[in-house]
This record gives C-alpha cells, sequence and structure tokens, in this order.
C-alpha cells in the first residue's frame, strides 16, 4: 500500500480531504436530541380531563382508563395517582391523574405498544394525553416545567388574549409531522363561589375588609388551632364550620359574623354579597409574566427537526400582538446550551492537545500531522452514527472529544517512531525509513486501537437496554472513529510525513543533537 502511496501525496491528500467533507455533508442529514431516548421498562402517562371536574367523577374515568390499558397484552401492572395536594412540590387539581404503567418482557416494540395505549386511553373520552417515563419526565420537568420534550410558553398581559393565541399555536403544532400528546394548559372559566364584601355596610358595624376575610377563611376552609396527644400518636384539632352550613350559597350568607368593637352579631348576607360566579382556574406566572405552555412530545422524528419546522411555522402563520411573545423551552432548549458549551470546551481540547505536541516535537508541522487524525476520525465516526440512529445527542458530543485523545496517540506511535531511527539510529531522512517504521509501528497502532476498540464491543451489542442508552452512542462515535483513524493514518501519516516532513525533521535534529550535545557537555 505505501509503495502505491507515497509517490502520490497530492492524491492521497485529496482523497482524505473528500472524506472529511463527506462525512461534513451528512451531519445536515442527521438529527438532534438532548439526550438519547431511555429506555425504563416502565411508563409514566398523565391524564388531563377537563378542569372543575370533581374527584369522584375523575377516579371514574381514570378507573375507566386503567382498565383501557390494561386491555394491552403487553401491559402487567398499573398504580394512579389523582390529584396532588397543595402543599406537593407538584401540586395538581383532582383533574389531573399520573398512571404508572409496568411491562411484560417481550412482545412488541415499545413504541408500537405506546401508540395502542395512547389510541385506547383516548377513546375513552375527552382528556389530553402525555405519555413519558418516570426518569424522563422528571427530567423534563426539571428543565423546563412542564412534563413534555417541548414547551411552547406564550406570555402576555390579558388571559382571553392568551387563550386565544393558545389555541391558534396548538393549531400549528398539530400539522407537524412527530408531534404527539400535543396539549395546552386548561386556562378555563371554572364555577365558583364568591364573598364580595361591601365595604360602606361593614362600616357601620365597625367591620374591617381585611379582619372579616381572614375570619372567613377560617370559616370556610378551616385552621388547625390546637395539637392533642395520646400516648404516642398527636392528632391536629381542625376549627371550620360544619358540611351543611357551608353547603350553598344561602346558608353560608346567614353565617353570624361578630363585628367589633361592640361585639354585636351581624349575618354575612347584611354586609356581603355570596353568589356562584365563575373565574380562571389558574394564573400561571414566569419571570414575573403571564403565561401559557402549550406542550408536546416527539415520536419517530428527532427533537431538533420538529422544533426548527415548529419556530418557522409559527412565524410564519402566527401574528402576535404588541406585548405577547413565544418562547421554546424543554429539552431542546437544553439540548442548544449542551451543545454551544460542549464546542467551545472541545475546540479548547484540542487546542490544548495541540500544545502538548507543540511542547514534544517543537515544531508545528509535526504536530499538525499528528492533528490529522481528528478530521480522519470524524469520518468513521459521522459514518457509524449514520448507519445507527443517525441521531447527534450530548453524548455523541462529549465521545467526539474523548476520540480526540484516541486518535492522535496513532499519529503520535508513528511519527515518534520515524524521528527515533533518525536520532537514534542513524537512518537518513527517506522512503525506506518512512516504510520501514510503518511497518515497525502497524502492530502497535493496530494493538491499541483494537484493544480500545474491542472493550466497546459489549456497549455495541447493547442497544436498546436499559441504563446503556447514553453509553450506547459513545461507544458507536468511538468504534467509529478508531477504524477510520487507525486505517487512514497508516496510509495518510507516511505519505504526508515523507512530503513535508524534511524541513521539520531537520529543524528538529539540530534541536536535538543540541541538548544532546549540552548534556555530554555537563
Amino acid at each position: 500500500v505505501l509503495d502505491f502511496t507515497l509517490p502520490r501525496p497530492l492524491t492521497i491528500l485529496a482523497a482524505a480531504a473528500v472524506l472529511v467533507v463527506g462525512a461534513l455533508a451528512m451531519l445536515p442529514l442527521m438529527g438532534r436530541n438532548f439526550l438519547p431516548e431511555f429506555n425504563e421498562g416502565t411508563a409514566t402517562i398523565g391524564v388531563a380531563a377537563s378542569p372543575g371536574i370533581s374527584l369522584s367523577a375523575s377516579d371514574a374515568l381514570g378507573t375507566q382508563i386503567e382498565q383501557a390499558i390494561l386491555s394491552v397484552p403487553e401491559v402487567k401492572s398499573t398504580v394512579r395517582r389523582t390529584g396532588r395536594a397543595e402543599m406537593d412540590e407538584h401540586a395538581e387539581g383532582v383533574h389531573w391523574s399520573e398512571i404508572d404503567v409496568d411491562f411484560n418482557l417481550g412482545g412488541r416494540e415499545r413504541q408500537i405498544v405506546l401508540n395502542e395505549i395512547r389510541g385506547k386511553i383516548e377513546a375513552v373520552g375527552e382528556v389530553y394525553i402525555n405519555i413519558g417515563q418516570p426518569i424522563s419526565h422528571r427530567l423534563d420537568h426539571l428543565l423546563s416545567g412542564v412534563r413534555a420534550q417541548i414547551a411552547l410558553k406564550v406570555f402576555g398581559p390579558e388571559l382571553a388574549e392568551l387563550r386565544r393565541l393558545g389555541g391558534e399555536t396548538m393549531d400549528v403544532l398539530s400539522t407537524v409531522k412527530g408531534v404527539v400528546d400535543l396539549q395546552t394548559e386548561p386556562l378555563v372559566l371554572i364555577p365558583q363561589l364568591k364573598i364580595a364584601v361591601d365595604r360602606e355596610a361593614g362600616n357601620n358595624y365597625g367591620l374591617r375588609s381585611g379582619t372579616l376575610a381572614k375570619d372567613l377563611e377560617t370559616a370556610l376552609n378551616g385552621e388547625s388551632v390546637a395539637l392533642m396527644i395520646e400516648s404516642q400518636k398527636r392528632f391536629d384539632v381542625f376549627m371550620r364550620l360544619d358540611d351543611q352550613s357551608r353547603s350553598s350559597p344561602e346558608f353560608i350568607g346567614e353565617t353570624i359574623v361578630r363585628t367589633m368593637p361592640t361585639g354585636q352579631r351581624v349575618r354575612l348576607n347584611e354586609v356581603a354579597n355570596v353568589y356562584q360566579g365563575t373565574g380562571p382556574n389558574m394564573v400561571n406566572r414566569e419571570d414575573m409574566q403571564r403565561r401559557i405552555v402549550v406542550s408536546a412530545n416527539v415520536s419517530g422524528r428527532d427533537l431538533g427537526g420538529v422544533v426548527q419546522e415548529i419556530s418557522t411555522k409559527l412565524n410564519e402563520t402566527v401574528q402576535f400582538p404588541a406585548g405577547y411573545f413565544y418562547k421554546l423551552g424543554g429539552q431542546f432548549e437544553s439540548q442548544q446550551e449542551a451543545s454551544r458549551r460542549i464546542v467551545w470546551l472541545g475546540l479548547l481540547a484540542m487546542l490544548g492537545t495541540f500544545l502538548v505536541l507543540y511542547l514534544h516535537f517543537h515544531c508545528a508541522i509535526l504536530s499538525f500531522q499528528v492533528m490529522l487524525n481528528v478530521p480522519l476520525a470524524l469520518v468513521g465516526s459521522v459514518v457509524a452514527i449514520y448507519i445507527t440512529d443517525r441521531t447527534f445527542s450530548v453524548a455523541t458530543f462529549v465521545a467526539f472529544i474523548t476520540l480526540c485523545g484516541i486518535a492522535t496517540r496513532n499519529g503520535i506511535l508513528l511519527i515518534s517512531h520515524y524521528l527515533h531511527l533518525i536520532t537514534q539510529e542513524g537512518q537518513p531522512f527517506s522512503r525506506e525509513t518512512v516504510i520501514r517504521g510503518s511497518l515497525e509501528r502497524m502492530v502497535p497502532v493496530l494493538m491499541t486501537a483494537s484493544t480500545a476498540a474491542l472493550a466497546l464491543i459489549p456497549l455495541l451489542l447493547s442497544k436498546g437496554e436499559p441504563g446503556k442508552e447514553i453509553l450506547y452512542p459513545v461507544a458507536v462515535v468511538i468504534v467509529g472513529g478508531l477504524v477510520s483513524s487507525t486505517l487512514l493514518d497508516l496510509i495518510v501519516t507516511p505519505t504526508l510525513f515523507l512530503k513535508y516532513g524534511q524541513k521539520a525533521i531537520g529543524k528538529y535534529v539540530s534541536k536535538f543533537n543540541q541538548k544532546h550535545n549540552e548534556g555530554e557537555w555537563k
């Protein structure tokens, strides 16, 4: 092979450049995700019914949904939580149910099973669905505050306008291929009991509106006023009106309130208007601004491509009035931020590698020849990703940085041996010396590369196994890069060294002899 390549350095360099450019041209054909898709062995399904639904009705709906899920053959069991307590870190209304699904081993592909579950739940009734996995759900919630991969947040001052923009945005997202579990925050009007204090009437009795409101909150919602200890048990003493007194606006209006300072007692309906009205079920804020969230998951496409299409369609179709704007969050935002950080750290790592090589060789040309293995490794890595998942993630970027050090090691083995033959064994800078050095270092280069590659074979064979989702793309990148960098390094490095290394060798030998002579004199 060297007999063919050594006389043709420009041809070899052009061929290597074509391979690198071809690998770079494949990058736009692949997708982008924040992290590889996890396989946790279970699923977490969030189901949202209409706001204002009673606890009993929500519980009955949840039971129907569980029965529908259990009808899928691959489902082993379900566990459901309906609503979350007000003091919970993730408080939810009784309209929200979270169902953990455990699967049997084997069966159909997980994506097929999840699509069937999605269809069966939608057939039960008018509900919003969000299908994910326990860790993935928590990760999404940590990143954007929403249990979904995509969180499109619309900000603005008026709730009615936010509802309208949220509906238009949801219509746009429904036309994007790959978007599933699409839903918007249920920002709707629900029945409420309202008590409007008549300040003028209250002043006639010496009542303060704030004091009256606080007393009514205690009477209607209740308050813990004492603690009773019985043996090792503790019980809160809870005070509030009995259930009948709180059962209707009429009964609440008959509640006796005490005036100050005379202590005169009057009925609540004499100083306040008690009536049934409506109000928003919730008002969410972020960065001191009201917002509504349209959330969705992605299935069958890469997250980056879906988000890019969403941005394009929103900018073309939805007109946001002055004071209203949207922001895309979730995993994609984290992926962009992590990618930028890793790119800068990767450039610093390559710069550090070059500086170490320069300190060793004292020559920029030789250092550049060693660093040439990095783009050669990129060729195999990109091809390996294209053959497997066709998706870039944070794990693949980290693997690229790791690969830079492994790939440059092979170049160091070759060039260091050439220098050894010239400086230690007195060989001239010639074609024969390059061939001899390449042949003598072929086995060490192949052994160091194959050892690293063989160690990663178990990870290559573990695609989709729980717990190895991040390690698998790392193994793909490193093994693919090792194959291309090792094979091309044995061809490209000797050829370029023979063509462009003579002047650099002269400088290196002179410095080597100078140091050697100084050592003998001392």
